[in-house]
Order: C-alpha cells, then structure tokens, then sequence
C-alpha cells in the first residue's frame, strides 16, 4: 500500500503533494514502483495534529482519487473518519476506506455500511492531538485484538460482510515503543483473529528511537519490520518507500512459501 499525503502538514511528507497534480504524478509513479494499493489522506493524523472539516478534506483528496480511477486499475483506499469524506470518495472511486478511528465516529459505521467497499479497522489510544502524550496498557496484545474483535463484530451487525474487513493494530498510534515491538513480536495472534492484518510502520518515530535516525532516514528499518512483518503473517504493508518495500515482500512472500515446503528430517 502505496501512501499519497495531500495535506501540509504529515510527519513524513507534509505539503510535497498537496498539489493534486504532485499527488496524483507521485502515486503513479509508486504504481510504476510496484504499489498494490494507493492510500489517499486530506487529513495528517501524527501526533498533535490539528483536525480539518470534512469540506476540507473533500477538496483535498476527491480530485486526486478521480484522477488516479481514471489512469490506473490499482485499487484507491481512503484514509479518513469522517462519513462525508468516506461517501464522498467511494463515489469518486475509492474502493477501500480505511478508518485509524475504526469507524467509531458518529456516521462512519452507517456510511461504510452503505458502500461496497472493503473496510481498515485500525486500533488507537486517544486522539492523534494528544495519544503519545502517556499511552497505558495491560497487556497490549490482547487489547488490541480485543478492541479490533469487538469493532468487527460491530461492522458484520451492521452489514459489513466478513469479507470486507481489514484489520491494522495501529502500531505508533497511541503506543510506546515497547508496545509497538510487542504488537509486531505478537502478529500471529492478530492474524488468528482471521481477518487481514495491515502493518504501517513507514518512517514512524520508533525507528528514531531505536536507530537514532531522522525521518527520512529510516527506510531500512521499515523494510525489516516489512519482512518480519510479511513472514509472520501480515497481508499488507503500508509504506512511503514502495520500491524497496516490494523488494522486502517478494523476498519475504518466497521465503514463507519454501517454509511450508520444508519439513525437520531425522
């Protein structure tokens, strides 16, 4: 999953491709790079991040996904939580909507209910403005697959089928470090919920922590947690940096295909 910012203000890339035209010229070319899926944002989601109106991000990210419908076949998800901006999108065709609030706010369930596409449920503590500021958690693991078991099941009551859902455990999204290495570390028990799991670790400030490096530095650690990633059972990968990605994956994807065909002998 190709990421495509159209905002100014994004930890990573804020106001490269705030432009539609950059933003539309910047995912062809991560389509060109290998990208499965193009991720469309108007509205950045980093800590301490200010909100926008769903006009807003409206205006930002429809012109981008009917231009990108319109030259590529790869399929378009939205990044939003908002129920416009999710309604919005998929009639421009946006065929994935995928929700960091995990279609908790008022509307989104309705709205995403009321289109065919598939669904993101993504688990986060607090709010982006403020979920670094002191995240707690028991056992994180458990939590967040309870969380996202809970939100599935509030998605199939709805008329959300089964096979619409994705799950993403949220990893930097109201997390320390050590909780995000345990969510990674703990994948097979999020694959065991039995919906796809989604990882987004791009460029993320736990690379900083752990290499000391800065944000545009940090695309060999994502590419490790891609691998370990994909190995351990992940369906997606979100990235900023989709041609050494795709490589980690392939990688990654042959890897696990020998695995099955290797047995211990005596």
């Amino acid at each position: 999953m190709g990421v495509i910012n159209v905002t100014p203000d994004s930890f990573s890339d804020g106001g490269r491709y705030a432009n539609s035209a950059a933003a539309v010229s910047h995912a062809l070319r991560l389509v060109e790079e290998g990208a499965g899926l193009i991720d469309v944002g108007g509205e950045s989601t980093r800590p301490g991040a200010q909100g926008v109106s769903a006009e807003e991000e409206i205006s930002r990210v429809i012109p981008v996904i009917e231009a990108l419908a319109a030259r590529t076949k790869v399929p378009i998800s939205i990044d939003t939580s908002k129920p416009a901006v999710m309604t919005a999108a998929v009639r421009a065709g946006a065929s994935m909507i995928n929700d960091v609030r995990a279609l908790r706010e008022p509307g989104a369930l309705e709205a995403a209910a009321g289109t065919d596409a598939t669904v993101c449920l993504m688990h986060m503590q607090g709010e982006p403005r403020t979920m670094q500021a002191e995240p707690r958690y028991g056992d994180v693991v458990a939590e967040v697959c309870d969380f996202l078991r809970e939100r599935a099941a509030a998605c199939l009551a709805s008329g959300i089928a089964g096979d619409r859902l994705v799950v993403d455990p949220g990893i930097g999204f109201g997390k320390r470090l050590e909780h995000n290495l345990a969510l990674l570390a703990g994948l097979p028990a999020l694959t065991g919920l039995g919906w796809p799991v989604l990882i987004g670790v791009s460029r993320k400030s736990m690379f900083g922590v752990l290499l000391g490096r800065a944000v545009d530095e940090r695309v060999a650690g994502g590419v490790a947690v891609a691998t370990a990633a994909v190995l351990a059972g992940a369906s997606i990968v979100r990235t900023h940096d989709v041609a050494a990605t795709v490589d980690a994956v392939k990688v990654a994807v042959a890897l696990r295909e020998a695995g099955k065909a290797v047995g211990c002998r005596q």
